[in-house]
């Protein structure tokens, strides 16, 4: 029990900034966090869901309304998976080699892709969260959970495209077999309850979501010879932000 609470603090340290107790940062303990990685969407589908209905009580605006729950899912992570994502678009704008994309990714520099990707994605963002109801929140807030699952099957079971870094030291001290099935369980999970809050919407999310990861990998070894932690974080902001909006498209 000791050894999976570690897990659990780890999982919190790495992939979020919310408040936990020092973790103790041994292989044993690093063995199963992944497992607990979607947990962390869970509590941002929560925090989303509750400040929208807070919002609705204080009448704010509908432009108020789609920032400040565009902000809330990198507030909770400390924007480690939006970093993946602004890396992963300079290195895929750059139209270079594997090999250079690879050394670009790692470069703390922001380029211009970068800049107007992240400007483009915040606004189609911002304008699905100011669009939302009732039903298409809940969706998203499952999304949250169902992105991490996909997230952390890859990592489990997707060719990596170095052999060290973070995301393969991760990866290595994952009890593998045992961490792919949780995480097939979680998609299972989130997909059924995207199913119970509406059948044909929750599907269409659901289905969204699937067609992204198989995409994720397409790209990763078709552009990177396959996945990195800056590409996990590309595709989490990637499957977050077509579930929201495939959301508000269903969900009348």
């Amino acid at each position: 029990m000791k050894m999976l609470l570690n897990n659990l603090l780890v999982a919190f340290a790495m992939y979020s900034r919310l408040p936990v107790p020092k973790a103790d940062w041994e292989e044993d303990n690093m063995k199963y966090c992944i497992c607990f990685f979607p947990l962390i969407g869970l509590i941002s589908g929560l925090l989303v869901n509750v400040t929208w209905r807070l919002l609705l009580l204080a009448g704010a605006g509908n432009a108020v309304q789609g920032s400040v729950l565009a902000v809330i899912p990198i507030l909770v992570t400390g924007g480690i998976h939006m970093d993946g994502f602004l890396d992963t678009s300079d290195a895929i704008g750059s139209w270079k080699s594997v090999e250079e994309k690879l050394e670009i990714m790692k470069d703390s520099h922001s380029g211009a892709s970068a800049v107007i990707c992240g400007l483009c994605y915040m606004a189609l963002y911002t304008g699905a969260m100011a669009s939302m109801n009732t039903k298409a929140l809940l969706l998203t807030g499952v999304g949250f959970m169902l992105s991490r699952a996909y997230s952390g099957f890859g990592l489990i079971v997707l060719r990596k495209a170095k052999k060290t870094g973070l995301l393969r030291s991760f990866s290595d001290r994952a009890a593998s077999q045992r961490c792919s099935r949780v995480m097939i369980v979680w998609i299972a999970v989130s997909t059924a309850v995207m199913i119970m809050i509406d059948p044909v919407s929750g599907a269409v999310c659901a289905g969204c979501a699937l067609a992204v990861f198989l995409w994720y990998r397409w790209t990763a070894y078709s552009k990177f010879g396959g996945i990195t932690g800056d590409l996990a974080g590309y595709f989490l902001q990637i499957c977050e932000l077509v579930i929201a909006l495939a959301a508000v498209l269903v969900c009348k």
